[in-house]
């Protein structure tokens, strides 16, 4: 310690290291494969991937892209895939880019985020600014939906916390252009700040064109899944199926009562079914407790539309 209290400084100047070469799509599924093992992830990105899209003719990115939706694409991980854009492409590029992929459990996002770089001081050779890709925010905001409103809620018309603006800006004709298609933009909205507008995934099928429905069923198929784990080793038999269809039938009224599910009473919202129409003995001779599940599920309301007519004044009705 100095004689006036204050701890020595010292400068140390690195030298002679290498930062290794940039890795390669095995390295990323290798890393993803260790979360294969993690119950609880919900949702996976690899921010930066997108990075090498200029490298190797994209070659890197697409294979790094593939390996996210590879990852995610087994139904009982109950997982999504947050993809990124690539930096510095145009809104016709990203309508072809989106056009090589498809997965009902992947959502796409576009463009690139500037913000404040943490790094930079009054005495830094840092850039003030630094381009980040989406997918770190978005995930975020996933989060922070799923927190305060719920999964069934689309994360989206929500702020981007921390961004500055995003390069390139999106207008409305460009947000017409790749919202149809899939591709979820981040937007600059007057008067309403910088926000996430889009919620759909890279899916052709209608079914799941919403991305709040696909992790919905994720969530409900997860929560049903693992809160039934007692059945297992059960005699199969009236008395389990009866339980089994009260467990689910009581979570699932929880779920209607919140507002996730449709319906104006609670038949009208889901059904549970666990007995002989959904079991034949082959089923209970090889020890298959089967249920069916349905659940009317609250789509977002991408649109809101007014139709303003014309009243006189003398008008009766």
């Amino acid at each position: 310690m100095a004689s006036d209290g204050s701890e020595p400084s010292s400068t140390y100047t690195l030298a002679g290291g290498t930062d290794g070469s940039a890795p390669d799509a095995n390295e990323y599924a290798d890393a993803l494969a260790l979360f294969v093992a993690l119950d609880d992830v919900s949702i996976v990105a690899c921010p930066g991937y997108s990075a090498f899209f200029n490298v190797s003719g994209g070659s890197i990115y697409r294979a790094i892209q593939d390996a996210l939706i590879t990852h995610v694409a087994d139904p009982r991980r109950y997982r999504m895939a947050v993809l990124d854009a690539p930096p510095d492409v145009t809104p016709n590029q990203m309508r072809d880019l989106r056009g090589l992929v498809d997965s009902n459990r992947a959502a796409l996002y576009y463009p690139w985020i500037v913000a404040a770089n943490p790094l930079a001081g009054p005495n830094s050779t840092q850039p003030v600014e630094i381009t980040l890709p989406p997918s770190g925010h978005v995930c975020g905001i996933y989060a922070r939906n799923d927190i305060e409103r719920g999964v069934h809620k689309a994360p989206a018309n929500e702020v981007v916390r921390g961004a500055l603006r995003f390069e390139p800006a999106v207008n409305f004709g460009q947000q017409e252009l790749l919202n149809p298609i899939g591709v979820n933009c981040l937007r600059a909205l007057n008067g309403r700040g910088l926000r996430v507008w889009g919620a759909r995934t890279i899916s052709s099928d209608p079914e799941w064109k919403y991305l709040n429905v696909r992790r919905y069923f994720n969530y409900l198929g997860a929560s049903i899944d693992r809160g039934t784990q007692w059945a297992v080793f059960e005699p199969n038999g009236e008395m389990l199926w009866a339980n089994v269809r009260g467990t689910i039938g009581d979570f699932l009224y929880n779920e209607w009562r919140n507002g996730a599910l449709l319906g104006t009473k609670p038949e009208e919202a889901f059904f549970v079914r666990c007995d002989r129409t959904t079991m034949t003995q082959n089923d209970l001779d090889n020890g298959r407790l089967i249920c069916l599940i349905g659940v009317a599920v609250v789509k977002p309301a991408e649109f809101v539309i007014f139709r303003i007519g014309q009243k006189t004044a003398d008008a009766k009705s």
